[in-house]
């Protein structure tokens, strides 16, 4: 089962940051997922939530902060005062960091909210200018954005998140195009997985951080999980071997 860095290395590191895909990069684990917005002047950077507050000492949306006004703020304090006046990074940047290493890239969409118009181009341009292409998978929760990355980018996995436990997945995914679903440890722990998978479904699991959770989604034939510990959960893959 493949193990994913969420955010980085985000359990010991303030999330989305360099520093927490810096300690990824160094780690033996197959990839790392990561989400990007866009700035009021049109640059991507790398946030989770819509709003700032939570992880910097910002308020409001990102969406209406310029690349400087956002480069002004500290996205490290609240993790930890080490992590003072760390700063919010651009796509660019983080690719940057994973350009010679060995791991995928899972790119979330963020436009479940923001509709972002456009962001996908801007995205595919900076991943190619990169060199980086094969080497991505792209997902989101907002499911048109899914249906037009299959069209723009066809030769690579896009993943279909849920945050809802449904039903049939395997169908919904198949309607949309894509059999890559990424679904939460709530909806997997449901059973709802085994008859998706027999119809060759792929599932990718948020957010596994305990050790029993890691073995029951292995058991259950998960094809990789995303993880705020990607070093605990690679020490215990490579203890169970």
């Amino acid at each position: 089962m493949k193990i994913f860095a969420h955010r980085g290395a985000s359990a010991h590191y303030p999330e989305n940051t360099l520093p927490s895909f810096i300690a990824a990069s160094k780690l033996a684990v197959e990839g790392v997922e990561l989400d990007v917005q866009r700035t009021a002047d049109g640059v991507l950077v790398i946030h989770h939530d819509e709003r700032l507050h939570r992880t910097s000492n910002g308020s409001g949306f990102l969406r209406d902060y310029t690349f400087d006004q956002l480069r002004q703020l500290d996205f490290g304090s609240w993790k930890d005062d080490q992590f003072a006046a760390t700063e919010i990074p651009t796509l660019r940047e983080v690719l940057a960091v994973f350009k010679d290493t060995h791991h995928m890239i899972n790119i979330e969409l963020k436009t479940d909210v923001f509709e972002y118009k456009g962001i996908e181009d801007t995205v595919l341009q900076i991943v190619s200018e990169m060199g980086m292409s094969e080497r991505i998978i792209y997902s989101s929760f907002d499911h048109c954005m899914v249906e037009t990355m299959l069209k723009k980018a066809p030769k690579n996995e896009i993943g279909v998140l849920f945050e809802k436990i449904l039903v049939n997945l395997h169908d919904y995914g198949e309607k949309i195009g894509s059999n890559q679903l990424h679904i939460s440890l709530v909806a997997a722990k449901r059973g709802i997985m085994a008859a998706s998978m027999a119809k060759g479904s792929i599932f990718r699991v948020y957010t596994v951080n305990k050790i029993a959770d890691y073995d029951a989604m292995e058991e259950l034939g998960v094809e990789a999980i995303f993880t705020d510990h990607p070093e605990k959960m690679l020490a215990h893959r490579h203890r169970k071997k």
